[in-house]
C-alpha cells in the first residue's frame, strides 16, 4: 500500500492547479476554454493515451483469444494440456494480470492526474478571474448564481476530458482494433461492421447537440432556480419583517416551472434515444453474425473465429449505450460550460495598467481634477468636480441622496473607472497605479457593513492579518467592542473571537457589526480614512463613547466623510455641499452657517440631525 500511495502522489504533482499562469479573460468558446486548461496536462495526457489504449486493446485481445481457445478445444481433450497447455498458461498470465494492471494504472491516471487537478484548476482560475472584476459586475447579478455558474463549470471541464479518455479514446482504439480483427478473420465480416461504426456516429453526432442545447438552456433554468433561492435565503430578515413568504414561494415556484418544463422536454429526447438504440443494437447483431454464420457455414471462417466475432459485436452493444450516454454528458457539459462562460469570460473593465508601480503615500493630499462620471448615460452621477483635499485634512460630504457623495468615493477607490478629468493621490494617477497597493492606503467604514462568515478574529483581522494578539484587542477595544465579543457564542460552541458572525454577520446587531467593522479599520491604520455614516448603525450611547476613538483615527489622517447626521461632521476642518454632482459649497461649518446657504438651510431644517428628504428642492425654491 505503501508504494501504491507513492504513485499516486507522483501522479497527482505531475500538475500543480494553482500553479502561476498566464492571466487574461477566459476564451468564451466552450472548446477553446477547455482546451486552454488542458495545457498543463501534456505529460498526463501523453501518458492517460497509452495507458487507454492498452485497455482497449487487451480487452479485445481477450476477446479473440477466447475465439482462439475455442478453435484449440476443438481438437479434444486427449491431447490440448500437452499440445497447449503452456499457451494456455502464458496468455493467463499475459492477459488475465498485465489486464487489471493496465486498467488500475489508466484509473489512476485519470481519477489521480486528471481529475483531481482539473477541477480545482477551473475553478480557481475562474474564481480569481472574477474576483478581479469591478463591484458593480457583482452588483448586476446574484451571488447564487456567479457562484454556481464557477462551480458548476469546473465540474463541467473535469468531466469533459474525464470521458475523452475513459469513454472516447478506448472506445475508438477499441473500434478501430475491432475492424483490423475482423479483416484479418474475413473483409466481409469487417465491411458491414465499418458500415454500423459510422452510421452509429452519425446518429450520436446528430442526437447528443439536441440534448446538449436542451440541457444548456436546462442549465440556465437551475441557474435561475439556485439564484433566487438563495436570494431568498440571504435576505430572509425582510422576507420575514414583510411577512412575504408565499411571495417567495411564488418567485421561486415559477423558475422551478420553468426549470421543470427544459427538463421534461430534455427526459423525452432520453426516452426516443433508448428507442433507437434498441435498433442499432439489433442491426449490431445480424450485420455480425449474419455474415459469420454464412462465412462459417462456406467454410471460410472457424468456429472460434465465429465466437470471437459474436463476442466483438456483443462487446460493442455494451460500449453503444454507454457511448451515447457519455457523448450526451458531454453536450450537456459543454450547455454548462458555455452558461458558465457567461459570467467567467466577461473581460475586467477595472484593471492594472502593464508594469503599473504600487502607490506611495507620502501626504496623503487627494486632488479630483476636472472629474465627470455619468455611469456611460451621458448625464447625472458627478459633473466638473475640482477638489483638493490636503494632506491630514479632514472634510465632510453633505447632500441629499443622489447627489454623489458615494460617487466620488468610489471613484477614490477605484470600483470603477472615471470618464473624463482623473484623481491624484499625492500626486500619482490612481488610475496608472497598482489596485491592491491603493486600497491598502485606504480605510473605510461603510454604513452596511458586511462581514465574512467567519470568526470574529478573522474579521478583525482582515484590516492587518499579521496583527498580534494584543493588537487585534486593542483594536477592539478602541471601537466599544472588546466587551460584547466576550459574550459571543456560536451553535458550535464556539466563544469570543473565535464565535462565527454567520452570513454577512447576520448573527450580530447591526451596531455590532459596525463596532466589529471599526476596529477591523482602526487595526489597518491606513493613511487615508473614509467614513460612509459610520455611526449610523450605533445607539447614542455608544456612538458618543467612540467618538473620541474616532477622532483619534483621524488624527494625521486624510478624512472624508460623509454624514446625514450633521452633527457628526460639524468640527471637520472642511465641509463640501453637493447637489446634481455639483460642489455648490465648502468651508468650515461655522462660515457655512453664517454665509445663510444651502448648507445653513440643511442644518436648521434637520430633524434629529438628519437632513430631511425634500432638503434639496427646498434648498433651491
Amino acid at each position: 500500500m505503501h508504494y501504491i500511495k507513492r504513485i499516486f502522489v507522483w501522479i497527482e504533482g505531475l500538475v500543480d492547479p494553482f500553479a502561476p499562469y498566464h492571466e487574461s479573460t477566459p476564451d468564451a468558446r466552450p472548446l477553446r476554454f477547455a482546451l486552454s486548461h488542458l495545457r498543463p496536462f501534456k505529460t498526463v495526457i501523453a501518458i492517460a493515451g497509452v495507458a487507454g489504449a492498452v485497455v482497449a486493446v487487451l480487452e479485445l485481445g481477450l476477446i479473440w483469444y477466447a475465439g482462439r481457445l475455442v478453435d484449440l478445444m476443438s481438437a479434444g481433450p486427449a491431447t490440448f494440456w500437452g499440445d497447449y497447455g503452456g499457451e494456455v498458461l502464458l496468455a493467463a498470465i499475459f492477459l488475465l494480470l498485465l489486464r487489471p494492471f493496465a486498467v488500475g494504472l489508466n484509473a489512476m491516471i485519470l481519477f489521480a492526474g486528471i481529475s483531481t487537478n482539473m477541477l480545482p484548476q477551473v475553478r480557481w482560475r475562474a474564481h480569481r478571474h472574477l474576483l478581479g472584476q469591478a463591484v458593480g459586475f457583482f452588483q448586476n447579478d446574484f451571488a447564487g448564481r456567479l457562484s454556481n455558474r464557477v462551480l458548476n463549470t469546473g465540474v463541467a471541464v473535469e468531466d469533459s476530458a474525464f470521458l475523452a479518455f475513459e469513454a472516447f479514446w478506448q472506445a475508438a482504439i477499441f473500434a478501430v482494433f475491432t475492424l483490423i480483427l475482423l479483416t484479418g478473420m474475413d473483409w466481409r465480416l469487417a465491411v458491414p461492421m465499418a458500415f454500423w461504426i459510422l452510421a452509429f456516429v452519425g446518429f450520436v453526432l446528430w442526437f447528443a447537440p439536441k440534448a446538449g442545447k436542451t440541457a444548456e438552456t436546462l442549465s440556465h433554468r437551475n441557474s435561475l432556480v439556485t439564484g433566487r433561492v438563495v436570494d431568498s435565503y440571504t435576505n430572509i430578515e425582510t422576507v420575514k419583517l414583510f411577512a412575504h413568504a408565499e411571495r417567495e414561494q411564488a418567485f421561486a415556484k415559477s423558475a422551478m416551472r420553468r426549470h421543470r418544463l427544459r427538463f421534461g422536454a430534455l427526459m423525452r429526447l432520453f426516452a426516443m434515444q433508448q428507442g433507437a438504440m434498441a435498433i442499432f443494437n439489433s442491426a449490431a447483431m445480424l450485420m455480425v453474425v449474419g455474415p459469420a454464420l454464412w462465412l462459417w457455414s462456406a467454410g471460410h471462417l472457424s468456429i472460434g473465429e465465429v465466437a470471437a466475432a459474436v463476442a466483438m459485436a456483443l462487446r460493442l452493444n455494451t460500449m453503444t449505450g454507454w457511448i451515447m450516454w457519455m457523448t450526451v454528458r458531454v453536450f450537456e457539459h459543454f450547455g454548462t460550460i458555455r452558461e458558465g462562460l457567461e459570467s467567467i469570460a466577461v473581460p475586467q473593465t477595472v484593471i492594472d495598467r502593464p508594469g503599473a508601480p504600487a502607490l506611495t503615500v507620502s501626504n496623503g493630499q487627494i486632488d479630483y481634477q476636472g472629474l465627470s462620471h455619468h455611469y456611460g448615460k451621458g448625464s447625472g452621477g458627478l459633473d466638473g468636480i475640482d477638489l483638493t483635499v490636503k494632506g491630514g485634512e479632514r472634510i465632510g460630504l453633505v447632500g441629499p441622496s443622489g447627489a454623489g457623495k458615494s460617487s466620488l468615493v468610489n471613484l477614490l477607490l477605484r470600483f470603477r473607472d472615471v470618464e473624463t478629468g482623473r484623481i491624484l493621490i499625492d500626486g500619482q494617477d490612481i488610475a496608472g497605479v497598482q489596485q491592491d497597493s491603493l486600497r491598502a492606503a485606504i480605510g473605510m467604514v461603510t454604513q452596511d457593513s458586511s462581514l465574512l462568515h467567519r470568526s470574529v478574529r478573522d474579521n478583525i483581522l482582515y484590516g492587518q492579518p499579521i496583527a498580534t494578539e494584543e493588537q487585534m484587542i486593542a483594536a477592539a477595544r478602541k471601537a466599544e467592542a472588546h466587551d460584547f465579543i466576550l459574550t459571543l457564542q456560536d451553535p458550535q460552541g464556539r466563544t469570543g473571537y473565535d464565535a462565527h458572525v454567520g452570513e454577512r454577520g447576520v448573527k450580530l446587531s447591526g451596531g455590532q457589526r459596525q463596532r466589529i467593522a471599526l476596529a477591523r479599520v482602526i487595526l489597518k491604520d491606513a493613511p487615508i480614512l473614509v467614513l460612509d455614516e459610520a455611526t449610523s448603525a450605533l445607539d447614542s450611547e455608544v456612538e458618543a463613547a467612540i467618538q473620541s476613538t474616532l477622532y483619534g483615527m483621524m488624527e494625521g489622517k486624510t478624512v472624508i466623510a460623509i454624514a446625514h447626521r450633521l452633527s457628526t461632521i460639524a468640527k471637520m476642518d472642511r465641509i463640501i455641499v453637493l447637489d446634481a454632482g455639483r460642489i455648490v459649497e465648502a468651508g468650515p461649518h461655522d462660515d457655512l452657517l453664517a454665509k445663510d446657504g444651502i448648507y445653513a438651510r440643511f442644518w436648521n431644517r434637520q430633524s434629529g440631525g438628519f437632513i430631511r428628504v425634500d432638503a434639496t428642492s427646498e434648498a433651491s425654491a
